[in-house]
């Protein structure tokens, strides 16, 4: 499965971290249909090909996002996407 990693450090106090990652996982549920689900600072999300989470700590933010092989021509679009919208809610890596 083609894998989509992206790890960006950070400025903001805990609390505004896990607020922006919210911001992006009610974002993925309302564009993409993705079911998410917190456990502590980590939110993982599913659908039908694609699966990943986000682990939000003091200083960073990962993220990892696997894809279905029918998605895989997507990879580019959908890794620009995430780029684009962690740099506006954690600041540009």
């Amino acid at each position: 499965m083609p894998t989509i990693s992206i790890q960006r450090r950070h400025k903001l106090e805990h609390k505004k971290a896990k607020a922006a990652a919210q911001k992006i996982a009610k974002d993925l549920h309302q564009r993409f249909d993705l079911q998410c689900t917190w456990d502590g600072d980590n939110v993982s999300f599913q659908r039908p090909g694609l699966s990943g989470q986000m682990l939000v700590g003091k200083n960073d933010v990962e993220l990892e996002v696997k894809l279905s092989f029918l998605l895989t021509p997507l990879k580019g679009p959908i890794e620009d996407a995430i780029r684009d919208e962690l740099d506006t809610l954690f600041g540009e890596a």
